[in-house]
């Protein structure tokens, strides 16, 4: 929206000029728009690589620090309805030995996996 309020103000600004300047505020307008266009298209494509990335380094992560237990490896479907308020940078893993208990893991990179969080299902 703030997108949005900008390049209407840029092309309101550039109509009360006159000549070259009212076109390179159009212009300028244009590919703004076209820019954060190009971004919000590619934008969950490129989430979506970042998540796989992170994915793969969890799991050697868990491969050397949880060599003889089994896991299941989940993620947030940021791209469905109800699940924008989540981050989808977390991934949630479920031990087999404890199918109550979620934990929650952030990977920055091969040698910064941290587990954030954990939430159970028993009562």
């Amino acid at each position: 929206m703030i997108i949005g309020l900008a390049i209407v103000a840029i092309v309101t600004i550039s109509l009360f000029f006159k000549g070259k300047w009212r076109k390179y505020g159009l212009l300028f307008s244009l590919v703004l728009t076209v820019g954060f266009g190009i971004f919000y298209v590619i934008r969950p494509y490129w989430i979506d690589a970042q998540i796989y990335k992170k994915v793969e380094l969890l799991e050697s992560y868990l491969e050397q620090h949880y060599s003889n237990e089994e896991w299941e490896i989940s993620t947030v479907p940021h791209r469905e309805d109800g699940y924008e308020h989540l981050n989808p940078f977390y991934i949630s893993v479920t031990f087999k030995n404890e199918p109550d208990v979620s934990y929650e893991y952030w990977v920055e990179n091969e040698t910064s996996v941290f587990q954030r969080g954990y939430s159970t299902n028993k009562n």
